[in-house]
């Protein structure tokens, strides 16, 4: 219970005190709301006792008139209050979505690593749904519902305290049925938050690697495992569902012992007349409205607990250190020359399992250094760190002679560029993807960047050129296509710092030629990291590392290492044969 308590006490502090304005309002509506629904049973007695038996005309007229005033006030606070604060509710998962997906996007690259995206989108989007339960109209309906009840006892102990004492009876049996399944239901809800993500998360890949699947026939599986994923949250949802109709069905047969309780005990009373028609009438409807907001309550209270469930989710996502620490990262770069240092790096993904053992080098400003060895060798790794998507557990790299732990991240990143293997492309045109790192840039400096990567020698071929609508990851390109696409975002970019992971990979030979004549173009004058698996494409770099198994094998220019005859040798002369 106490690890719920501080729940709804933060969940009380975060986001309803500082909307306590509306809350208030809110709460006065309802109590205004819940007055003029006592109207029409109080009003019962005068009624079957002084109206009907003494034929008051003049009276009665009052009395209707006083109910449909009720009834209309009544009608106006409910669309306020839904005015008011359902529309509210909503403003604030929208607030609470913009936050989660800003918390994501600052969050390290292994974070995303070991995370699927549609499992993020689940986050992004369902956990904060039961928000509008702690804002909405199901808090404040909470408040008017207990202070209801509270009055309907009162005025049920004026009539007739022996009849309102029996009905308290399985009432508190109820409130202690109800407390229980809250308290069962609630892990039920935070592990749905769990699976609904997980189900998603391989929907969503199950769609992006449609061309995969159907390739190797392997819908049946697919569906299986999505089937397997689909059961688990039926499961679950089965479980809730249980705990929910166990207490809506214990509700209703205590209520309905009291309802029948009271008939007998209200008949009795009548005959020997200890109790008016009109005072039994009043007291039937008083139950009613005492009774109303209990059984609500038990809805209500499954709301809020669903929306702490999905707040907790929330709440670990929020606690997550972000990646650009701003107690760490305190040095701001206001411009760089481009010279990196890496000094003993090593780095591990897993405990105990390092990549790269105390890699020491030197790049200046304007070099390109080139990166090779097998798969697996570390080279990805090395310019994951030069890139700082990775952190080094142990050693140290240097921009410019400022430790890159240190450097403030936005004032690092304005400077790099990088040219993935596999580059992502967004959906929309091929003018979008490539003015997304400066969607301001001027026309020129958009054709520049598209005749630099040679982008043109394709557009000028398509109907809509530039404004061509490529589809998902650009799917409606070939890799070449793409990949020129990509190196012209990095044109128009402008970095200082330029990370080429396999650049060329994805290209055929007439197009590879192109390209390499706009990388030369593109690495004037900035600090480049190439990693190559075709080692022609290396042969003008200033350096080039040859890494293995995490360290630094050799090192120096393609002249040097060919005539040292070591592992690089190797490696050209086999690539030149084939």
């Amino acid at each position: 219970m106490s690890d719920k308590r501080v729940s709804i006490l933060k969940a009380f502090r975060t986001i309803i005190w500082p909307r306590r304005n509306l809350v208030f309002i809110g709460l006065i509506l309802i109590v205004i709301s819940k007055a003029a629904s006592f109207v029409a049973p109080l009003s019962l007695k005068y009624l079957m006792d002084d109206i009907i038996p003494n034929k008051d005309m003049d009276f009665l007229k009052i009395l209707v008139a006083a109910v449909i005033l009720a009834i209309l006030v009544q009608a106006v606070t409910s669309f306020l209050l839904t005015k008011i604060l359902s529309v509210q509710a909503q403003y604030m998962i929208s607030e609470l979505r913009a936050q989660v997906q800003k918390k994501i996007l600052s969050l390290p690259i292994r974070f995303f690593d070991n995370t699927k995206s549609g499992e993020l989108v689940s986050r992004i989007m369902t956990d904060v749904e039961g928000v509008r339960n702690l804002i909405g109209t199901g808090l404040v309906q909470l408040v008017g519902g207990t202070v209801t009840a509270v009055v309907s006892l009162i005025l049920l102990l004026q009539i007739s305290p022996s009849m309102t004492l029996f009905t308290l009876i399985p009432l508190a049996i109820f409130a202690v049925i109800a407390l229980k399944a809250f308290k069962i239901i609630r892990p039920i809800f935070r592990n749905r938050g769990k699976l609904n993500a997980e189900v998603t998360g391989r929907l969503t890949e199950t769609l992006g690697g449609i061309r995969v699947i159907k390739g190797f026939n392997a819908e049946k599986q697919e569906n299986k495992v999505f089937e397997n994923g689909v059961e688990l949250l039926f499961q679950n949802v089965k479980k809730s569902l249980t705990a929910t109709a166990f207490m809506t069905s214990s509700s209703t047969f205590l209520l309905g012992v009291a309802t029948t309780g009271i008939m007998g005990i209200g008949g009795y009373k009548i005959m020997i007349d200890e109790l008016t028609i009109g005072e039994f009438l009043t007291f039937t409807f008083l139950l009613g409205l005492m009774i109303a907001p209990i059984v609500q309550m038990s809805n209500i209270g499954s709301q809020l607990t669903e929306a702490l469930a999905g707040l907790d989710r929330t709440e670990e996502l929020m606690n997550m250190t972000a990646e650009a620490d701003e107690n760490d990262r305190t040095t701001q770069l206001k411009a760089i020359d481009g010279k990196m240092v890496f000094e003993d790096v090593s780095f591990a993904y897993e405990e105990d399992k390092e990549v790269l053992h105390n890699v020491s080098f030197k790049a200046n400003s304007g070099e390109v250094i080139a990166l090779v060895g097998s798969s697996g060798s570390g080279k990805s790794t090395i310019a994951g760190l030069a890139a700082s998507f990775l952190t080094p557990q142990s050693g140290k790299i240097t921009i410019d002679g400022h430790d890159l732990s240190k450097v403030n991240l936005d004032s690092f990143r304005r400077y790099l560029g990088v040219v993935l293997q596999d580059d992502f492309l967004f959906e929309g045109t091929i003018r979008e993807n490539i003015l997304f790192p400066r969607p301001n840039a001027s026309d020129e400096a958009l054709q520049e960047a598209v005749k630099s990567a040679y982008v043109d020698e394709f557009t000028d071929r398509f109907e809509e050129g530039l404004d061509t609508l490529i589809g998902e990851r650009g799917i409606k390109l070939s890799g070449g296509q793409r990949q020129r696409i990509a190196i012209a975002r990095a044109v128009l970019a402008d970095p200082k710092i330029l990370i080429l992971d396999e650049a060329t990979s994805n290209l055929d030979t007439e197009s590879e030629a192109l390209i390499q004549k706009s990388l030369s173009a593109l690495t004037q004058g900035r600090t480049t990291f190439v990693i190559a698996h075709r080692l022609s494409t290396i042969r003008k770099a200033d350096q080039i590392l040859v890494i293995e198994n995490g360290r630094i094998a050799e090192q120096g220019t393609h002249d040097e290492l060919i005539a040292s005859e070591g592992r690089y040798y190797n490696l050209f002369t086999y690539q030149a044969r084939i």
